[in-house]
C-alpha cells in the first residue's frame, strides 16, 4: 500500500520571517499572565500557607489551618494528626498535601486507608482540593500515577508490596493509624519499610493508652525521637502502663502530635440528645440468660477456662443467633479434642430453642417506626446483624448491612443505598471508622461497646463537622443483666455518651486506667461471686465520681485564675 506524503513548509517561512524581524515572539497579555503566575508560585519565605488561595471552594476552620501550618513549619512534614472524631483530620491532611504540591516539594504520594474509605478519600481530594488522586485498582497504578489511594490490606500483599517498595514516595499518609500500634504486625512492618520523605499518621484514638504502642507509633515517623526502646522504658515507664516524667514525655509528643478537641475549636456543634432505653426480657429469654450463668459456673475449672461467661452473657443480650454460633464453636472444639460435651449443655440448647421473640429487636422496630427517618444501628455481632435485617424486612422496614468483610465497591454501594433508598443501616464495628453520614441524625447502640473510643467512633459518624441537625443517640440495654450494669456506669455515672472522648481521657488519666474495656473485662472475668462483682463495680463507680470531681475542680480553678488575670 502506497501512501502519498506532502510537506507543509509554511512554518519554515514564518520562522525565517520572525528571525529576520526579531519577533514577535509572544503576546504582551500572555507575558503578563506568565509573570503573574511565576510571581504567585515564588516562595519568598516558608511562613504561612499558600494552599488556601488555590482552594476557593474550601472553607477550612481555624484549627485545621493551624494544624496544617504546624506540620509544615514546625514538624517538617512528619506528624500524628490526632484530633477528636469529626474535627476534620482529612481536611488537615489535604491542606498539607496541597501545600507541598503548590510549593513543588511533593510529587509522588501514597495514601493508605481502610478499604471502606478509599473512594471517600479519592472524592474529597479531587473535588475539594483539586488533587488528581486515583483509587488503586490495577498493578500498574503504582508506577503510572503520582498520587495513589489504596487500602493497607491490599498494599501489603504481593505483588503490590514489591511494586510499592520500588517507589520513592515524597509523602505517605495513613488513615486510622491506631491499627499500627503493634510493632509485630505485618501492617507495621510494611509501613516501616516504605521509602518516604514526609509522613502523616491520622488517628482519633488517644495514643497515651499504652506506652509501648506510643513509642512504636512515633518511631514510624521519627526513629530515635523518643530514644531507643530500652531508654524510653527506663525514662518514662512506671510498671506496665503507668507513666513517669509525664510532662517531659508530653513535651516530646507535642513536637510530633497535634490533637484538637471539640471544646477548644470554638465551633458550635450540634447537640447530642441521649436516651437510655431499658428493655425487659421475656420469661423465656430470662430463663436462657440465667441458665447460661448457672451452666458456666457449674463447670470444672479446666472446662470453664476454655470459654467466657462474659462473652456468652453479652451475646445473649444481643440475640440468640449470636450465642448459637459461639456454642456451636465450643461444641466443635470439645468434640475435636476428644472430650464429651459438658453436663447440661443440651439443656442450654433446649432453653435457646424455646425463644421465639427478641425483645430488643422489637423495641428497635417500634423506635424506628416512630422516628420515621434514617437510622444507623450498631451491633457487636454479625449474627445479630443478619437477624435484624431479616426481622426488619418481615415488618416492612428497608435496611442494608455494613461490615468489614465487604469489598470496597460493596461498601460504597451500601452507603449509597442507605442515603437514597433504605431507612436503616445495620453496621458492625467496621461501620464505626471514617464514614461521613451527616445526612442521618439518629443512632441506636443495639449492643454497647465498653471501649469509650469505639463508642465515640460510632457517634462520630453522624456527630461531626457539617452536621446541621441535633443528633439523637439511643442506648439499649437489657434490664438486670451485664448490659444494665455497664449502662449505669458509663451513662449515669460519667455521662460518657454526651462527652467527647477527650474529656473522658482526663478522667481516666486521673485514675491511671489506660483502657476502660480491659479494666471492665477484668472485673467481670475474675469476680467469683455476684457479691464480689457488685463490690468491685461500686468501687469503680466511686473512683470515677472522685476523678470527675477532681477534673471539674481543676477546670473551675483554671477559670477563676484566668478571670483574675484578665
Amino acid at each position: 500500500m502506497n501512501v502519498d506524503m506532502c510537506f507543509n513548509h509554511a512554518w519554515e517561512e514564518e520562522l525565517e520571517k520572525r528571525i529576520e524581524q526579531d519577533g514577535p515572539w509572544g503576546s504582551w497579555p500572555l507575558f503578563q499572565s506568565t509573570v503573574k503566575m511565576e510571581t504567585r508560585m515564588m516562595v519568598s519565605n516558608f511562613e504561612g500557607l499558600l494552599a488556601p488561595a488555590f482552594l476557593p471552594g474550601l472553607t477550612a476552620l481555624p484549627h485545621q489551618l493551624e494544624a496544617a501550618r504546624r506540620v509544615i513549619e514546625e514538624m517538617n512534614g512528619k506528624a500524628i494528626l490526632a484530633d477528636e472524631v469529626g474535627l476534620g483530620k482529612t481536611i488537615e491532611a489535604g491542606l498539607v498535601l496541597k501545600e507541598y504540591l503548590v510549593r513543588g516539594l511533593v510529587k509522588k504520594v501514597l495514601i493508605l486507608t481502610p478499604a471502606s474509605l478509599v473512594s471517600q478519600w479519592a472524592s474529597e481530594l479531587n473535588n475539594k482540593f483539586y488533587i488528581p488522586a486515583v483509587a488503586q485498582k490495577k498493578l500498574y497504578a503504582w508506577d503510572q500515577y503520582d498520587i495513589v489511594i489504596s487500602s493497607i490490606d491490599m498494599a501489603k500483599r504481593s505483588p503490590h508490596k514489591e511494586k510499592i517498595y520500588e517507589q520513592n514516595y515524597d509523602l505517605v499518609i495513613i488513615d486510622e493509624a491506631h491499627k499500627l500500634k503493634n510493632h509485630k504486625t505485618k501492617n507495621y512492618q510494611f509501613i516501616r519499610h516504605l521509602k518516604k520523605k514526609f509522613c502523616l499518621l491520622l488517628t482519633a484514638t488517644p495514643i497515651q493508652n499504652r506506652l509501648d504502642e506510643m513509642f512504636h507509633l512515633v518511631s514510624l515517623l521519627k526513629p530515635g525521637h523518643l530514644g531507643n526502646e530500652s531508654q524510653f522504658s527506663e525514662q518514662f515507664k512506671k510498671g506496665d502502663r503507668q507513666v513517669q516524667n509525664h510532662h517531659h514525655l508530653m513535651k516530646l509528643m507535642n513536637k510530633v502530635m497535634i490533637r484538637n478537641r471539640r471544646q477548644d475549636t470554638g465551633v458550635e456543634w450540634a447537640a447530642r440528645k441521649v436516651d437510655s432505653i431499658k428493655v425487659a426480657f421475656t420469661d423465656k429469654e430470662r430463663t436462657f440468660y440465667d441458665a447460661l450463668q448457672l451452666f458456666v459456673r457449674s463447670q470444672p475449672e479446666d472446662v470453664r477456662s476454655s470459654f467466657s461467661l462474659l462473652t456468652l452473657q453479652r451475646e445473649a443480650c444481643s440475640s440468640k443467633e449470636a450465642v448459637f454460633f459461639t456454642l456451636k464453636n465450643m461444641a466443635k472444639k470439645w468434640l475435636d479434642d476428644g472430650m464429651e460435651l459438658p453436663e447440661h449443655f443440651q439443656q442450654i440448647l433446649s432453653h435457646m430453642e424455646q425463644i421465639t421473640h427478641n425483645s430488643k429487636a422489637q423495641k428497635a422496630l417500634e423506635l424506628i417506626q416512630s422516628i420515621n427517618d434514617k437510622v444507623i444501628i450498631f451491633t457487636e455481632y454479625r449474627a445479630t446483624q443478619m437477624y435484624l435485617q431479616w426481622f426488619f424486612k418481615q415488618n416492612g422496614i428497608s435496611s442494608v448491612p455494613f461490615r468489614g468483610g465487604f469489598k470496597r465497591g460493596k461498601k460504597d454501594w451500601m452507603k449509597q443505598l442507605f442515603q437514597h433508598q433504605a431507612q436503616v443501616l445495620i453496621a458492625t464495628e467496621a461501620g464505626g471508622e471514617g464514614l461521613n453520614l451527616q445526612f442521618c441524625h439518629h443512632l441506636i447502640n443495639f449492643d454497647l461497646p465498653w471501649n469509650p473510643m469505639r463508642l465515640e467512633q460510632r457517634i462520630g459518624r453522624i456527630h461531626r463537622f457539617g452536621q446541621s441537625e441535633d443528633v439523637h443517640i439511643y442506648n439499649f440495654s437489657i434490664e438486670e443483666t451485664i448490659e444494665d450494669r455497664i449502662l449505669q456506669l458509663l451513662y449515669e455515672k460519667i455521662h460518657l455518651f454526651e462527652k467527647a472522648v477527650g474529656q473522658l481521657d482526663d478522667i481516666l488519666e486521673k485514675m491511671e486506667i489506660p483502657n476502660m474495656e480491659e479494666h471492665l473485662t477484668d472485673i467481670f472475668q475474675h469476680s467469683k461471686t455476684e457479691g464480689e462483682l457488685q463490690v468491685k463495680m461500686r468501687n469503680l463507680e466511686a473512683a470515677l465520681e472522685l476523678a470527675k470531681e477532681w477534673k471539674e475542680g481543676e477546670e473551675s480553678f483554671a477559670e477563676k485564675r484566668n478571670s483574675s488575670i484578665s
